[in-house]
C-alpha cells in the first residue's frame, strides 16, 4: 500500500493573501494521505483544508492563542483518534513551550498506524527543550505503537547535525536512552533539501533578523519513519521525497518554509 506524507509550516495568513489559497490547491494537487502543518491561524483552516478530503484534529496551546493565534494541524484521508497530547514547558518565568500530538490513523486492509506530529520551540538557543521533546516523542510512540511503523512529521527546529535529530536517527543516545527511524530525505531525497533558506525570500527576512548571515540555510522539516526493527511484522519503505513550495508559483512563495513530501510503501510481513 502506497501512503503519501506531506509536512509544511504554513507561516500562518502572514503576508501575501493569495497564499492560502496557493497553499490548498498544491493540497488538492499532491493528495497526500497523512498531513501535519504548522503555524495554522484558527481563521485559515477551512480555507487550507477544503475540498481535499482530509479529516483534521488542531490543537492550538493557550499560550499560543494568547500571543500568535496559531498552533498545528493534524490531517489524514482516513479516519483517525487522537491517542495522545504531551505538553511541556520550560522553567519558571519561560516562554519554552512545546507539544506532540499523537493519533491512530487507520489504514484500509492493513490496520492502524501511529501519527506523530511534534511542535517544538524555535529559538536557536532551545536545542535542550527540542531534545527533551523528541525524547518525549519517541516515548509516546512506545507507548502507543502499532503493528504497522510510525510516521514522527514536522516542523523540528533543528539541523540533521543536532543532537536530537542524531538521536531520532541512531547516531547519537540522550540521557542514556537510543533509538531509530529512518528520514525520509536522507533515504530518497536528492541534494540537500534545505526547507529554511535565504533562496526564500519569505525566509531571507527572517533570518538576516535572528541570525545576519547572508548564505544560512536549514534543513529543519522532517518526515521520520519506525525502523524494521521496532516493527519486526511490517515494513514501511520510502520511495520517494521531495520539498514542496521551493519555487514560487505565480510570483507568490508558499511560506518561508519548504515543505517535505515523501512516498512511503507499507506491508506486512
Amino acid at each position: 500500500m502506497r501512503i503519501r506524507v506531506l509536512t509544511l509550516n504554513v507561516q500562518h495568513d502572514a503576508g501575501d493573501p493569495r497564499r492560502t489559497g496557493l497553499i490548498n490547491a498544491e493540497l488538492r494537487r499532491l493528495e497526500p494521505d497523512l498531513v501535519a502543518l504548522q503555524e495554522v491561524s484558527d481563521h485559515q483552516l477551512g480555507q487550507l483544508v477544503e475540498g481535499t478530503g482530509l479529516a483534521h484534529t488542531t490543537h492550538q496551546s493557550e499560550v499560543l492563542v494568547s500571543r500568535w493565534s496559531h498552533g498545528s494541524v493534524l490531517a489524514t484521508r482516513w479516519p483517525h483518534r487522537v491517542v495522545d497530547v504531551a505538553e511541556h514547558r520550560g522553567s519558571a518565568g519561560s516562554d519554552v513551550h512545546w507539544w506532540t500530538l499523537a493519533a491512530a490513523v487507520d489504514l484500509p486492509e492493513l490496520g492502524e498506524l501511529l501519527f506523530i506530529h511534534p511542535s517544538t520551540p524555535w529559538r536557536l538557543d532551545h536545542a535542550a527543550a527540542r531534545e527533551q521533546q523528541l525524547i518525549a516523542a519517541v516515548e509516546v510512540d512506545e507507548l502507543h505503537r502499532f503493528q504497522l511503523p510510525s510516521i514522527i512529521a514536522g516542523d523540528l527546529n533543528a539541523t540533521p547535525k543536532s543532537a536530537g535529530v542524531r538521536y531520532l536517527v541512531g547516531l547519537q543516545a540522550l540521557g542514556g536512552r537510543s533509538t531509530h527511524y529512518n528520514d525520509a530525505w536522507a533515504v530518497a531525497g536528492e541534494g540537500l533539501g534545505f526547507t529554511w533558506t535565504v533562496a526564500n525570500p519569505l525566509a531571507a527576512e527572517e533570518i538576516e533578523q535572528l541570525i545576519g548571515q547572508p548564505r544560512h540555510r536549514r534543513r529543519i522539516d522532517y518526515i521520520f519513519v519506525g525502523s524494521a526493527h521496532s516493527h519486526p511484522e511490517a515494513r514501511a519503505r520510502v520511495m520517494h521525497a521531495e520539498l514542496v513550495g521551493d519555487a514560487p508559483i505565480d510570483d507568490v512563495w508558499l511560506s518561508d518554509h519548504f515543505g517535505v513530501l515523501a512516498d512511503l510503501e507499507y506491508e506486512l510481513t
